[in-house]
């Protein structure tokens, strides 16, 4: 293949995808342009996962979008140092955080929506309310429990939140681990029954909720079957497979 056909196909993926392709090379290493790029993508991928999440604004982001109250939460990881050094403390809620949950125990919910800043605040700040917005007019029907927003919060939080709320089922929308090409990806992960102690294999997680990744009306209508799914059949998780009519919407 000549240079210049190289050169074009090259081109041509990098059109249909952010991932790092077709970097070329000058001798034996990198064109500047490409390493200077992965040193931005690097930085920002290691910003997004020690930023702080604004959590005020967001509260009342959520608030406005959906009409629904808004509970603000923390685990029992005191700052982002500790979260990042100890997983096990951002699974679990201080103790103020299960007070206020108390103070809203003793009815019977289906669902109960969990959004945690996770590796990543900016997925949340930019793609949780957008998320809701498209997802929350297909709940009719639905009783949903107060929306909770939890800093420094794991995957695992939304189990002890869903008991304490006695939600049927829980969402839990978290910043994902970023990438060197998505900083931002918003992931959801659904639980039926949840209590502490479930495991990742009773989940069944939707990834890369972003602009550049799976829309907002993709994952919403992802959400909508996995939530009506989990209802039927009362379980979640490796039993509970996406359908492939599901798989072809576009």
């Amino acid at each position: 293949m000549t240079d210049l056909a190289a050169d074009s196909l090259a081109g041509r993926l990098r059109a249909l995808t952010p991932a790092r392709v077709g970097l070329g090379r000058m001798g034996v290493s990198q064109p500047l342009r490409s390493h200077l790029e992965f040193q931005r993508a690097h930085a920002l991928a290691r910003d997004a996962v020690h930023a702080r999440l604004e959590a005020g604004a967001v509260a009342e982001a959520l608030r406005a979008a959906s009409g629904e109250d808004v509970i603000r939460l923390h685990s029992k990881a005191a700052d982002r140092a500790t979260y990042l050094q100890r997983p096990d403390l951002g699974r679990q809620l201080d103790e103020a955080s299960r007070a206020a949950l108390r103070e809203r125990a003793g009815e019977s919910r289906d669902l109960a929506i969990v959004v945690a800043d996770g590796l990543s605040a900016l997925a949340v700040e930019r793609h949780a309310v957008p998320l809701l917005q498209e997802w929350l007019p297909q709940l009719g029907g639905w009783r949903l429990a107060p929306i909770c927003l939890v800093e420094q919060g794991r995957v695992a939080i939304g189990d002890e939140i869903g008991e304490r709320l006695g939600a049927a089922l829980s969402v839990v929308l978290i910043g994902e681990r970023p990438g060197l090409s998505a900083p931002d990806s918003l992931g959801a992960y659904i639980t039926w029954s949840p209590r502490p102690g479930r495991t990742d294999a009773e989940r069944n997680c939707i990834s890369n909720i972003r602009a550049e990744g799976l829309s907002y009306r993709r994952a919403a209508a992802q959400l909508m079957f996995y939530a009506g799914e989990a209802r039927r059949r009362r379980l979640t998780g490796v039993a509970l497979k996406e359908s492939s009519a599901l798989l072809k919407e576009g």
